[in-house]
């Protein structure tokens, strides 16, 4: 490695991780992030912080130039304004993607299992064309795809608990998904940054677990001793908010067409043949995290 690896998305909840154990294995990191206070919690030896927008190519090159390989760790479906899938994983991915050739850097690319040109979901859609820009660029790179983040899922229906102690369920929550704890995740990504021998794969990642959201959010309820059933907001209720308000701010539009595939697409998967190549990657279960 001819120079340090650059993280974009690295002050996240998978990126905070990748930073964190490529630093301690002594790996030069370079974080690119909006706001450097951001970044103030990886401020230590091998790490250092930019200045950097993924939808503004200038700053990007900036970024990325010198270094060996580029991760891509960004992902923009929660973001309002000019902060979308379209513009960070679609748009700012390129931006990475050109910034790299020119510096004659490797790729490593997050992506999710099921990023599709016709998914249903908008995120999907856009890091399929990220994946397909950087198939076309012929820079040397490594496809990571992995399920639904189970850390993200269990804060989130923690949060809407509330004093009823019943986590709100977007659906009916009776289809089966697979969640993936986030930490495994970063194990991967760490390993293949690390490989140059995985260079021109796509590994997928998942965890041990197909759950539906009432069985997790079950699981949630009962980590904090509660038996409580949880809440649910109707089909019907997700259909009209991303009919109307979603139109005004696209950010609920997105959330709620998401919810409606979570709730009816297949969401399963079997992640036996990565795990069966890396045999001490973590392979965290929701009741190990929820005692």
């Amino acid at each position: 490695m001819t120079g340090p690896v650059l993280v974009a998305g690295g002050t996240g909840r998978l990126g905070t991780l990748v930073v964190t154990a490529l630093a301690a294995r002594g790996v030069d990191v370079r974080v690119m992030t909006r706001d450097l206070r951001r970044a103030a919690h990886l401020d230590g030896g091998h790490v250092e912080t930019v200045l950097g927008d993924v939808r503004d190519p200038a700053s990007t090159a900036a970024a990325v130039a010198g270094t060996a390989i580029v991760v891509s760790a960004v992902h923009g479906f929660a973001g309002p304004g000019r902060v979308s899938p379209a513009s960070v994983d679609r748009d700012g991915n390129i931006h990475l993607i050109q910034a790299a050739r020119a510096a004659g850097a490797d790729v490593v690319l997050m992506s999710g299992v099921g990023a599709a040109s016709d998914s249903p979901l908008e995120l999907f859609r856009m890091k399929h064309a990220a994946e397909t820009a950087l198939a076309a660029s012929a820079v040397p790179a490594t496809i990571v795809r992995a399920t639904a983040f189970l850390e993200l899922w269990i804060d989130l229906l923690r949060r809407t608990a509330g004093r009823s102690h019943r986590p709100l369920v977007f659906g009916r929550g009776q289809n089966p998904i697979n969640f993936v704890s986030v930490p495994d995740v970063a194990a991967l990504v760490v390993r293949v940054v690390t490989d140059p021998a995985t260079r021109g794969e796509t590994l997928e990642i998942g965890g041990p677990d197909n759950l539906t959201l009432d069985q997790l959010a079950r699981m949630v309820a009962a980590s904090g001793g509660d038996s409580a059933k949880p809440r649910h907001v109707p089909r019907a209720a997700l259909h009209t908010m991303a009919a109307t308000v979603g139109r005004l701010r696209p950010e609920l539009g997105r959330q709620a067409r998401a919810a409606l595939a979570m709730d009816r697409d297949d969401m399963t998967f079997d992640g036996h043949a990565t795990r069966t190549r890396f045999v001490d990657l973590p392979c965290t279960s929701a009741a190990e995290l929820l005692p």
